[in-house]
């Protein structure tokens, strides 16, 4: 799978490549986020029906058989030397520097719970600074969703259901 994956994406790369645009471009022609962009031709998100034909007409050597493995949901994972890039790194450096004075505010404004990476908007933009340099702004637009109390009347099963084997040792 992991190989297939690699084959897809390099595959996708290559026509991005060819196209000549930038992942910010095709975001602009097909309605999504750069990020999210990114993440369809890495593999790292699922092509949903209604995305695939402005998809298409942004990357028209798109062929079906790429569009029908991205329709798939996708293996998300990573290389675990990722890490080592230097951007990846800092981005990384900056959550442990900073998560956990985000993770007191978002307690504090919300309430015991976090914000959620599933229903997630990530989006990546240049701006100018006060000193007129360039700088990176990242967006983290998760949902919030609070911790449950774990109450036994939530439990999905009938206590009566319950088999209890006892094994004794030795026989």
């Amino acid at each position: 799978m992991a190989q297939n994956k690699a084959n897809t994406v390099s595959q996708l790369q290559a026509l991005k490549d060819k196209s000549g645009k930038s992942y910010t471009q095709l975001a602009e022609e097909t309605g999504l986020t750069n990020v999210y962009v990114a993440q369809l031709l890495r593999r790292q998100a699922h092509l949903k029906p209604e995305t695939a034909p402005k998809l298409r007409a942004a990357l028209p050597d798109l062929t079906d058989e790429l569009l029908h493995e991205m329709a798939k949901p996708p293996l998300r994972s990573y290389d675990p030397n990722l890490i080592q890039d230097p951007t990846v790194y800092r981005l990384n450096e900056a959550v442990m520097h900073f998560g956990e004075s985000i993770k007191e505010i978002i307690n504090e404004d919300f309430g015991d719970g976090i914000m959620s990476a599933i229903d997630f908007y990530c989006s990546v933009d240049k701006v100018k600074g006060v000193d007129g340099k360039d700088r990176v702004v990242l967006t983290l637009d998760g949902k919030y969703l609070p911790h449950s109390e774990q109450k036994l009347q939530r439990v999905a099963f009938e206590k009566s259901r319950w088999i209890i084997v006892i094994l004794t040792y030795p026989p």
